[in-house]
């Protein structure tokens, strides 16, 4: 059997356990889009680049695999920016294979240098064009190597159309198993200073990111936090690598009003960024202790200067943490070691206990009942919570929405949730929900059961990416999208209603999103009341397939997010002063 270029790289990709693949189209990819269906990966077809990016970025998020997309280079790569910028900035583990035009078709004097990738270099880990139809498998598994190692991210690899149909004598690097990623253990004094931090704390907290889900992190974060009275607060990814309880864990926006209480603040595999107020005051006390673990040296004292850095890999670091501390209470305990665990697990509740304002307010505007049936974004979360699977996997996208289902959905099990930030690019959640679908789809083959995966998103962000259903439909997914349907900008009209009293494009009207959903192939619903909304929910639950529900929301509601402290989860308003106190902290 003739060997074409589409064949070694449908091997080399095979070697890392990947079975689904994104692609727009096809003319251009024929050659490997054949392979790789005669190989049996299953090929979602997107219908715009940034949205088959993105949907390679759900999949990589949920399976911890490398995400592939399939697109071409002169149009396609400006229109992939997005999906490539919020792989980026999501730490996400994506190769985006561009087809380029042949080299005979290459001009001397081009607009567009196709070589020297402008477009993609500050937004990608790693960017090159494959030289020769005999380096193909050489440079997917650099490729797949720099995505997947250190602090993971979106990678481009770009390949002359005509290599994927050349004849080649061998698979090459193919025919050998795929290169293996080192994980770094922590230095052992870094690390014993952290425990002797953790352990002398009054009020400390864990917060996890990206990289403890990515690590593995969980177990030995569940033992640090159960065992020794640490709550923890997951951010993005890192969200329910100790499952969402509101008494010892929590999601970092519900919780973050409270941190400014903490004295000692470990970070497992999360960056400093605008997210966590930049690790400074107000949102963080001035004299707290910080202990930062990321596998990327560069991370450590990001804004604000890191007492114990520790470059490791956070599944390595955090059971040796765990290790230390058993240790360190062992040698300082005056009476036993059970009593001395059991003392230092009472400190685990002081954020429930900081937090019950906010969470008591929460529970009585959920449980208050609107004029005429209808429904708040808050209800609808709650609603959501008690109808899906413990363990869904949930994708957020919008703002004022995005901001009330932090106040409602709890996150079981990790990875479990996926949403815009910290690039914070509208609309992605649809084609991260379809990546997150076809890897939930992929891994039930493997004898887990399949989860659930539940889109919440606003009508605003809705309409950016609404093909992308039509590849979940094609594809027979289970995914369910609800669309908290306010007929507004939300974000925008109450903030422009509070600056100048009248609103000017903001509104958008109350569109029937069900119906683009069952013209994209979806099952369509409309609810206007919160007696319908359950029914709906659970309907959407039994079909095999994918659903959208358009939900209309009391638009009034969001006025409460520019005034009232108790509802407002995603935070701005400290950068400023955050800045000026910038250079007092920073390393």
């Amino acid at each position: 059997m003739t060997l074409t270029g589409g064949m070694v790289v449908s091997r080399a990709l095979g070697r890392y356990g990947i079975r689904t693949v994104f692609a727009v189209a096809g003319a251009s990819h024929t050659h490997l889009l054949d392979a790789l269906d005669r190989d049996g990966l299953q090929i979602i077809s997107s219908r715009h680049e940034s949205g088959c990016v993105s949907a390679a970025d759900g999949y990589a998020r949920i399976t911890g695999r490398l995400g592939v997309a399939l697109i071409i280079a002169d149009q396609g790569t400006p229109n992939a920016i997005n999906g490539i910028a919020t792989a980026f900035h999501a730490c996400s583990p994506v190769l985006v294979l561009i087809a380029r035009l042949p080299n005979s078709w290459t001009e001397a004097e081009a607009e567009y240098d196709n070589a020297k990738h402008p477009l993609v270099g500050s937004i990608s880990k790693w960017s090159r064009t494959v030289p020769a139809a005999e380096r193909l498998a050489e440079y997917v598994d650099v490729a797949a190597k720099r995505a997947l190692s250190g602090r993971r991210g979106p990678v481009v690899l770009q390949i002359p159309q005509e290599y994927f149909a050349a004849t080649l004598a061998d698979a090459g690097a193919a025919t050998r198993p795929a290169p293996q990623c080192s994980r770094a253990a922590a230095d052992p004094i870094a690390i014993d200073e952290a425990a002797r931090l953790l352990r002398g704390a009054q009020r400390p907290l864990l917060i996890a990111g990206a990289g403890a889900c990515q690590g593995g992190a969980g177990e030995a974060l569940a033992h640090l936090s159960s065992e020794f009275g640490i709550p923890i607060a997951g951010n993005g990814l890192g969200r329910g690598v100790v499952p969402e309880d509101s008494q010892r864990s929590f999601n970092w926006p519900l919780m973050q009003i409270v941190a400014k209480d903490a004295d000692v603040v470990c970070v497992v595999g999360a960056r400093l960024k605008q997210r966590l107020g930049y690790g400074l005051p107000p949102r963080f006390s001035p004299q707290a202790k910080f202990i930062q673990i990321d596998v990327e040296a560069e991370e450590l004292s990001r804004n604000r200067r890191i007492d114990v850095p520790i470059a490791a890999d956070a599944g390595l670091a955090t059971k040796q943490l765990l290790a230390a501390l058993r240790a360190d209470v062992s040698a300082n305990a005056s009476a036993d070691t059970s009593t001395a665990i059991k003392a230092l697990a009472h400190r685990g509740l002081w954020v429930r206990d900081a937090l019950q304002d906010r969470l008591a307010y929460l529970d009585a505007l959920a449980a208050e009942p609107l004029p005429h049936d209808a429904i708040h974004p808050l209800t609808l979360g709650r609603t959501i919570a008690e109808a899906m699977p413990a363990d869904s996997v949930f994708v957020g996208d919008g703002a004022d929405i995005q901001n009330w289902m932090y106040g409602a959905l709890r996150v079981r099990e990790a990875p479990g949730f996926l949403d815009h930030y910290p690039m914070g690019a509208m609309g992605v959640g649809t084609p991260l929900a379809v990546g997150a679908a076809a890897a939930a789809r992929e891994l039930a083959a493997d004898g887990t059961p399949c989860r659930t995966v539940v889109l919440t998103t606003g009508d605003g962000s809705f309409g950016f990416y609404p093909a992308e259903l039509h590849a979940a439909a094609r594809a027979g997914l289970k995914l369910i999208c609800v669309v908290g349907n306010d007929g507004a900008w939300g974000t925008e009209l109450h903030g422009q209603l509070k600056a100048i009293q009248r609103s000017v494009n903001t509104e958008l009207g109350y569109l029937r999103y069900d119906k683009v959903g069952e013209g994209f192939g979806c099952r369509g619903e409309h609810v206007e009341r919160l007696a319908q909304l359950r029914p709906a929910l659970e309907r959407a639950l039994a079909h095999e397939g994918p659903s959208v529900i358009n939900v209309l929301i009391d638009r009034n509601a969001g006025a409460a997010l520019k005034t009232d402290a108790r509802v407002q989860m995603i935070l701005f308003d400290d950068l400023a002063s955050n800045l000026k106190t910038q250079h007092s902290f920073a390393g």
